[in-house]
């Protein structure tokens, strides 16, 4: 029994070093992949989050509870960012 074991193990020990090898770098390049892609997915998020333009509007009264009076659903979403009622707080003051 032993030395049959004994004779498997010395078969299969020159795939044993080069398999670890690929599979250790494989791993490597797998979690660099998916922190590559989580980092591309948040900029993304943070740019399309940066189009909501609702800080800026004459109507944005910043209280938690009522944020916009005029479209108070959509308030500081991602709706907000084709939002008819926008009037730029500049062109106001």
């Amino acid at each position: 029994m032993f030395q049959m074991l004994y004779f498997l193990s010395q078969a299969i020990a020159p795939f044993v070093v080069p398999l670890c090898f690929v599979c250790a770098w494989g791993l490597m390049f797998l979690l660099l992949w998916s922190m590559g892609s989580a980092i591309a997915d948040s900029v993304k998020r943070a740019k399309r989050m940066h189009q909501i333009p609702c800080a800026n509007c004459v109507f944005f009264t910043g209280d938690y509870y009522l944020k916009c009076p005029v479209q108070p659903k959509i308030a500081l979403s991602e709706d907000a960012i084709d939002c008819p009622d926008y009037r730029e707080r500049s062109l106001y003051i």
